[in-house]
């Protein structure tokens, strides 16, 4: 491999994602654990001062072997974030479907509780009644799905809300058009959709990191009296960022919601396909071409090509 290619390779990896979503989580979870250890841990007596200072003689060769360490860490869990964000949707496997089935009843009684107050209008209501009625409806349409389509977590719902809502006023399913729709935005509207998912995955990554950090805390302190109550802290932090992540979800879904309202057409021209004159003949031609894309389902297809591509000439002159 030349030098080029595998500087432009080690590029790809280590962006600005990799340290946000994947290197800071996995260096503060083995610092967390590093630290006590140090200071004793597993044993009855628990000496932070033990720690600072034993962590303070270090050398260079061990400074650079736990560097080493954590970033092989994170490298290797990189490919898995993915897997621990549909982990927290909800996606469980069947082992735990009783589980799963008693979260969508807890899930289903939010919705539930949710949808009454949206529909709560009436003449005698005042204004401060139906503006929360309208809140009660936006809240609805962005933290759950149909009722059909619920999922155990409160992440897993505002995902899916997402997927529901984004392109459906129009006809498009977003699961199958968000993949084609994505490369045809803008650079300004795809830097936003980009720092929102990767805020959502930092905080989905930082939950998941606080938890392991709670989790070695308790078994580490167990024998330690009091110093167990530390475990408390990461645990209190791994449902903070929990929220985090379902309110950077309700962010991120405003994004992709937006990258449909504005490039719809753009998708449609990439294909070469006729724009539509209105809005029943855009909806029916979206749901043709998400059938086709999801499920392979014969469409007539009528093409519209540009001047370019009838003559054989590029838009700047080249044959």
């Amino acid at each position: 491999m030349s030098p080029e290619r595998l500087g432009r390779g080690a590029a790809e990896v280590f962006t600005g994602r990799f340290f946000l979503v994947s290197y800071l989580p996995t260096l503060a979870l083995s610092l967390f654990v590093l630290v006590l250890v140090r200071a004793g841990a597993p044993g009855e007596r628990i000496d932070f001062g033990l720690a600072w200072r034993t962590t303070a003689r270090l050398n260079a060769g061990e400074l650079t072997l736990l560097v080493l360490a954590v970033t092989l860490a994170a490298l290797v869990s990189h490919p898995l974030q993915l897997p621990l964000v549909r982990l927290m949707e909800g996606f469980w496997p069947a082992v735990l479907r009783p589980v799963s089935e008693r979260c969508v009843r807890r899930q289903a009684r939010r919705r539930s509780r949710l949808e009454a107050d949206a529909n709560r209008l009436d003449e005698s209501m005042t204004d401060a009644e139906l503006q929360a009625a309208g809140a009660a409806g936006t809240r609805l349409r962005q933290l759950f799905p149909p009722a059909d389509r619920l999922l155990p977590t409160a992440l897993g719902n505002a995902l899916a809300a997402t997927e529901h809502r984004a392109g459906a006023g129009y006809g498009w399913d977003a699961v199958v058009a968000w993949p084609r729709l994505y490369p045809l935005l803008g650079e300004t509207l795809r830097a936003v959709v980009d720092d929102r998912r990767n805020t959502l995955d930092a905080a989905a990554r930082l939950c998941a990191s606080a938890f392991m950090a709670g989790a070695a805390a308790t078994a580490l302190l167990s024998r330690s009296g009091w110093w167990l109550l530390l475990a408390l802290g990461p645990l209190a932090l791994s449902w903070i960022c929990y929220r985090q992540a379902v309110g950077a979800t309700l962010r991120f879904g405003e994004a992709v919601e937006s990258a449909f309202d504005l490039h719809r057409f753009d998708l449609l021209r990439a294909l070469h396909l006729p724009l539509p004159a209105g809005r029943s003949q855009e909806r029916v031609q979206a749901q043709e071409v998400c059938a086709y894309w999801r499920q392979g389902m014969p469409v007539a297809f009528a093409y519209e090509h540009g001047v370019e591509d009838r003559t054989g000439t590029t838009s700047d002159g080249v044959t």
